[in-house]
């Protein structure tokens, strides 16, 4: 292995030994953007000692005059006249395009890599006949990703303003401003905003904007040419009164609320790391900087009341920053104290060890130091037993002993695998096997101990050296956690507990419906009766006809109670079954109540809607009749032909959706954040747990999504489902 090591330095010296790299930056030395680009590089590039690396700043940030590139060119031309580079890395557009059209002043067979572009088009090469040496990292902001960000956390928002400026460097950015632009069907507002100063940006948004963001991409100049400092731009960022969301990392630490970024160090590194890709291979290579990831400020969201809650995202797929100090937080130092002073408590294991050492040499003087060790030891519940580095137990406590049903003297001296009489001693060799190999997916387990109880244990291992006997081992110990499974499983119950509560307190609404429902039948059966006695002169068809008419009323309600019944049953397993079917069945046990409110509900499918979802399909329809029931009751106020519920299905992205709307008036802003909330109800009466239990069952048990949104004149649950065929 070191052979192979040294080999691998050599050849790695060999091929980057005596090479050069001119690093042409489009702008100015303590320009930040361009300065952490060059960082990164240099982190990359510095790794191999024996590159010779140099850099030119062509300032094309402040001065961009066409007699100042003619001078540069001159300049450039002389400097670069008798050397000879390997590689060339331009940094940015101006630097790019820069020498492009005066290669062949300044270069002969130079290899040139650009880094930081934002679109990259052959034809520009192929016009100097540069194709084949030039390779290129682009640089692309994702637009979209961002716009998506705001939407999520901004669900009503009316208007997004996106800022740009007049610069060189922003009209290579239009093509991506342009395909948003294009694609952008929302019914919000976009507003591709160009201020002619700073300063107007600051005075358009030092008020506060319900219902706005602001996506800012640049505007480091103003109309006038004059160039903004960073510091300038942080402090309209921070100051500004409309969350702000950013592209790249120079000022998501400037009051940002947060982005999808570009982290210009890391951008750097990697456009080191291909340079000597190029150099290696010495082929021209076109790729696209994807390496972006999501940063979001907590305090600017708290400032925005904007919750984190609302990102579809896994915690370690976005960085945090500006947290609130939380307890560990404040207290760290007493924290960290206190888990340095943890491994004494092994210590003291060990010093157990030592005694019992000491105990079988000094018996005679140490007996009562013994007596009380060993009663120690037993009166812990943890089974505690220790080996030493061949596996032979030398001691353990009587909880151990009982533990495998063996007493002290058939153990001790013995390894595990020669415990021949107990087939628990067996087990627990093949516990510790499992554990050894993986401690943390098996450092728990089930065993029924000799009692024949069924317990749960925690392993936790430890090793210890004797430094008098020069002897080592391991201490093991078996935490018994029974009680802390069983409150877990009873947690369990209490959540499908919550689950059946939600189910009952709709009973309660629905069990009219089917009284009603008996009614008609019950009148209907007694009628038939008295028919049947009093018409002493009707035939033998006749009567059959009359048991015929009874049975079928009779039917309908064996019907409707086996519905109810199964409606309140609660699911076992996940199951494929049809959505429409499922809240059809629903509607048709609150029938009567629909119909006697006087609600119109109608229920549309688009054509070829694949309707079939997976799930807990009785949980499913609970959820949908807890919506239907909030409608229902918001509907009440309205005028009596004016009560409408659609249910529509269609499909999208793989999806199911379903959209339940109502013409009720809506939903008050100010509730609308917090309907989905645990005990949060708007009624005098209500217990606070439906839409609750609606956004538990979909999203937590079905993997699906439920949106609450006020529309024109009312208000419009949307529930995504993934359809089975895309599923599996």
């Amino acid at each position: 292995m070191g052979k192979l090591f040294l080999l691998f330095i050599v050849f790695t010296t060999y091929i980057f030994a005596n090479q050069s790299i001119l690093i042409i930056n489009s702008y100015h030395k303590g320009y930040e953007w361009s300065d952490l680009v060059v960082s990164g590089i240099e982190k990359s590039l510095y790794s191999h000692t024996n590159i010779d690396m140099n850099i030119l700043y062509m300032d094309s940030k402040r001065i961009t005059s066409k007699e100042y590139l003619e001078n540069l060119k001159k300049l450039y031309s002389v400097q670069l006249k008798n050397r000879k580079y390997d590689l060339v890395i331009t940094v940015d557009r101006s630097a790019y395009d820069f020498v492009l059209e005066n290669y062949n002043e300044f270069f002969t067979d130079e290899k040139i890599l650009t880094v930081g572009i934002e679109n990259y088009n052959i034809n520009n090469t192929k016009k100097y006949k540069l194709e084949n040496k030039v390779s290129a990292l682009v640089e692309k902001r994702d637009l979209k990703a961002n716009v998506k960000l705001i939407e999520q956390f901004i669900p009503t928002i009316k208007k997004l303003y996106l800022i740009d400026d007049n610069s060189v460097s922003a009209s290579h950015t239009q093509p991506l401003i342009k395909e948003l632009k294009n694609s952008f069907s929302r019914e919000y507002e976009l507003v591709h905003l160009k201020e002619k100063s700073l300063d107007a940006l600051q005075r358009r948004f030092y008020r506060y904007e319900e219902n706005s963001a602001v996506l800012f991409l640049r505007f480091y100049k103003n109309a006038s040419g004059k160039l903004n400092k960073n510091h300038d731009i942080s402090k309209f960022i921070k100051n500004s009164n409309v969350p702000v969301f950013v592209t790249d990392s120079i000022f998501y630490k400037s009051g940002a609320t947060g982005g999808k970024i570009i982290d210009l160090y890391d951008f750097g590194k990697t456009s080191g790391l291909m340079a000597l890709d190029v150099l290696k291979t010495n082929k021209s290579v076109i790729k696209v900087y994807d390496e972006l990831y999501y940063v979001l400020d907590a305090s600017k969201l708290d400032q925005f009341a904007l919750s984190i809650e609302q990102l579809p995202l896994p915690y370690d797929q976005y960085k945090l920053i500006n947290k609130k100090k939380t307890f560990f937080d404040e207290y760290r130092t007493f924290i960290d104290a206190v888990f340095i002073i943890s491994p004494l408590l092994v210590f003291l294991i060990l010093g157990l060890l030592h005694n019992i050492y000491l105990k079988m040499k000094n018996a005679s003087k140490l007996r009562q130091r013994i007596e009380f060790d060993s009663v120690l030891l037993n009166a812990i519940e943890s089974p505690i037993f220790w080996q030493d580095s061949k596996g032979v137990i030398i001691e353990s406590n009587a909880k151990f002993c009982n533990f495998i049903g063996l007493p002290a003297k058939n153990i001790y001296g013995k390894k595990l695998k020669d415990i021949k009489n107990s087939d628990n001693a067996l087990l627990v060799r093949k516990i510790l096997t499992r554990f050894k190999k993986d401690k943390e997916k098996h450092s728990q387990f089930r065993f029924r101990t000799a009692t024949n109880e069924k317990r749960s244990y925690y392993i936790k291992q430890a090793h210890y050296c004797d430094s008098k006997a020069k002897k080592t081992g391991v201490v093991t110990i078996f935490t018994d956690i029974t009680k802390e499974k069983e409150i877990e499983k009873e947690r369990e119950k209490n959540q499908e507990f919550i689950i059946q509560q939600s189910k009952l307190a709709e009973i309660g609404e629905i069990f009219s419906s089917i009284a009603h429902q008996w009614k008609s039948p019950l009148v209907e059966i007694t009628t038939i009766a008295q028919e049947s006695f009093y018409s002493s002169n009707s035939t033998l068809s006749e009567d059959e006809s009359y048991v015929k008419d009874i049975m079928t009323q009779v039917n309908y309600m064996n019907n409707t109670i086996n519905d109810f019944q199964n409606f309140i049953m609660p699911s076992n397993e996940k199951k494929v079954f049809n959505a429409k079917e499922a809240i059809d069945s629903m509607l048709e046990i609150v029938n009567h109540n629909i119909k006697y409110n006087y609600i119109d509900v109608k229920v549309d499918v688009e054509d070829n809607t694949n309707l079939e979802v997976y799930g807990f399909k009785n949980e499913f329809m609970q959820s949908i009749l807890n919506i239907v029931n909030n409608a229902k009751d918001a509907l009440k106020h309205n005028d009596l032909k004016n009560r409408k519920l659609l249910i529509h299905f269609f499909n999208d992205n793989n999806c199911l959706v379903i959209k339940i709307v109502d013409n009720a008036g809506g939903i008050k802003e100010t509730n609308l954040r917090k309907i989905f909330k645990p005990y949060y109800s708007t009624k005098k009466e209500g217990h606070g747990i439906g839409l609750y239990m609606a956004k538990m069952i979909i999203e937590d048990k079905m993997n699906g999504k439920i949106i609450a949104k006020n529309i024109e004149d009312g208000a419009s649950f949307e529930i995504v489902l993934e359809n089975v065929n895309w599923k599996f």
